[in-house]
């Protein structure tokens, strides 16, 4: 049975352009062919502001929305988070997410694909990585880094990713298969 890849759409705002990266990513992570590939996006949770009376790590969600969000993280072998920056850090979409639940993250690797103007989205993904480990969420290195996102994006809304793009994606996804795999007799 395969290794099961989330591959999340961070950002939640209305005229986004992470799902067409993630979509991207989604067919990148389907042609490897190590993972099955799932697409998830936020925005489709719809998760206020946390608002779950007990502390997440005792698992005793009394929301819907949250109890849907945390069959969906625990699903997952590993995870990508296709991801903006905003005011140099994670969008609050991402770090709500994140926040709802915790025993469900723990002992998974997480690869980032970030995206942005010049810097792709780079510091974004250093401030990410700490919330991750907090989580027990084993970050790697190996990341798709996205510069200047709009240029890559047609009229009909589809992102072409450049060669490097095209590199990176599968040197992450090499590397997140060795650490979803060794993480997996942690769970």
């Amino acid at each position: 049975m395969a290794l099961k890849l989330h591959i999340i759409t961070c950002s939640t705002r209305p005229g986004r352009v992470g799902p067409h990266v993630a979509q991207w990513f989604c067919e990148a992570a389907a042609q490897h062919g190590k993972f099955e590939a799932v697409p998830v996006d936020l925005a489709e949770f719809n998760l206020p502001v946390y608002n779950e009376p007990e502390h997440p790590v005792r698992q005793q969600y009394q929301h819907a929305h949250t109890k849907d969000w945390a069959a969906s993280v625990h699903a997952a072998d590993a995870y990508v988070f296709v991801t903006p920056e905003y005011n140099f850090g994670p969008p609050p979409s991402l770090l709500n997410a994140l926040n709802y639940v915790y025993k469900e993250w723990n002992y998974k690797p997480a690869g980032i694909v970030s995206y942005g103007g010049v810097s792709g989205g780079l510091r974004a993904a250093q401030i990410l990585k700490q919330t991750l480990t907090t989580l027990k969420i084993m970050p790697i290195v190996e990341a798709v880094t996205i510069q200047n996102v709009f240029t890559l994006i047609d009229e009909n809304k589809h992102f072409t990713p450049i060669d490097s793009h095209l590199r990176a994606a599968t040197t992450l996804l090499d590397e997140l298969y060795k650490w979803a795999q060794a993480l997996k007799t942690l769970r």
